[in-house]
């Protein structure tokens, strides 16, 4: 089933009617809305629709309108997430000794049941396990917690590199997790949003721009609140910026031949896949090299960051020769045939000295690798490429579970 997270001009018919049709006992996301309704935010640059977390798997299904978005229906899980890089507000109080400023390396990840009678108390690990929730109907155990940890500190890390690209620290972020009704799986069910965080402009935390400076308010005046509300917008303008890339890159796959061609596509695939732009040329570097070099000074003069993947069976010439005539990154990608792969592959491994081209022979490896060179500096390239790791982590660790059940 599909819910509207919308806007209503009576404020308590909206918290109430959205708190009917998802059935969650929290209001604090409906509440977070109105706050952003009462500042003119809206939705649709708060909440977790970003594009770099797009390859996580969420409630969030579309954008409906500035003031609403379509969601899965999820049974919450009534636990909050919170994951520090650096140490501040309540985890002083709680841990006395440690000095604010101290940094997580790796991340602090702490969980507290959503109990506000008793203001939701910390939960260790083997108390959220002992706890034996089934929601959604899927019983929450150890898998299901290590799933939710890892998820929680990947989302962390691809926000962080995120708003590193506009000088601010991202120094912890709090998030909630639901099991969806159909699928029976654990997704992120929450809003991200500035009352999910806290941001520090080039690591200051007088700069702070997050709900922090609400709750530091000694009086709260017209004044106050108008300050409150740039913060807000400051943060609005920013989260659009964080959508944008600087450095977008590009992949420029030459071919020996039109018989690469299906291998070439993929490579091509899996580079659309990643975000990235991905041109295919066919170009000999035994039969014109002369062809090969003006292809090559084609895209090493027009400004854009390439990588270069190298086509070639055989006798692969075409990869070495463009490692030696370029200081842009060289990779091969031969595709091996049943007869001759394991003699044809020597001359994409044996390189002449002082010559730094690598070679994969998966095209989507290739493709993967090209990935993590531009997500050194691209910072939705390496979203794609956490979310991507943290999938194939969750499948194995699913995939395990399963087996274990069986044999049990």
């Amino acid at each position: 089933a599909l819910h509207v997270y919308c806007a209503n001009v009576f404020e308590r018919l909206y918290e109430v009617l959205l708190c009917l049709l998802l059935n969650i006992s929290n209001k604090k996301i409906f509440q977070r809305f109105s706050k952003f309704r009462r500042f003119g935010v809206s939705s649709e640059n708060v909440t977790c629709d970003y594009p770099f977390l797009k390859g996580i798997k969420t409630a969030f299904i579309r954008q409906h309108s500035d003031t609403a978005f379509v969601a899965a229906h999820c049974e919450m899980i009534p636990i909050e997430w919170v994951c520090r890089r650096i140490a501040t507000g309540s985890f002083l109080k709680r841990c006395p000794g440690v000095k604010e400023g101290y940094r997580f390396t790796p991340l602090k990840v702490e969980t507290f049941f959503k109990d506000d009678a008793n203001n939701d108390p910390q939960w260790s690990e083997e108390q959220l396990i002992e706890a034996n929730f089934c929601l959604g109907g899927l019983k929450i155990g150890r898998c299901e917690v290590d799933i939710m940890t890892r998820t929680t500190m990947a989302i962390f890390e691809i926000l962080e590199r995120a708003w590193e690209t506009q000088d601010c620290t991202l120094v912890d972020m709090k998030i909630e997790f639901g099991v969806n009704k159909m699928t029976k799986e654990i997704i992120l069910a929450d809003v991200i949003d500035n009352d999910s965080w806290r941001l520090w402009p080039s690591g200051d935390r007088s700069q702070q721009k997050d709900k922090q400076v609400y709750r530091d308010l000694k009086e709260v005046t017209p004044e106050a609140m108008q300050m409150v509300k740039k913060n807000f917008e400051w943060v609005a303008e920013r989260v659009q910026l964080l959508l944008e890339s600087k450095n977008p890159g590009r992949v420029v796959v030459l071919m020996g031949s039109t018989s690469d061609i299906a291998h070439g596509e993929k490579i091509k695939k899996a580079c659309v896949g990643y975000g990235i732009r991905c041109a295919v040329r066919v170009t000999s570097a035994h039969k014109g090299p002369d062809e090969t070099m003006r292809i090559k000074a084609e895209y090493e003069g027009d400004g854009v960051p390439t990588v270069f993947i190298a086509v070639a069976g055989r006798s692969n010439g075409l990869g070495p020769v463009l490692a030696g005539n370029t200081a842009f990154p060289v990779i091969n990608c031969p595709p091996v045939s049943p007869d001759w792969g394991a003699q044809d592959i020597w001359s994409s491994l044996r390189m002449p000295s002082g010559l730094g081209c690598t070679t994969v022979l998966s095209p989507e490896a290739a493709a993967q690798f090209a990935a993590q060179i531009f997500g050194l500096n691209n910072h939705l390239v390496w979203a794609k490429l956490k979310a991507s790791m943290l999938n194939t982590w969750v499948a194995l660790k699913v995939a395990d579970q399963k087996l274990q059940e069986c044999s049990l």
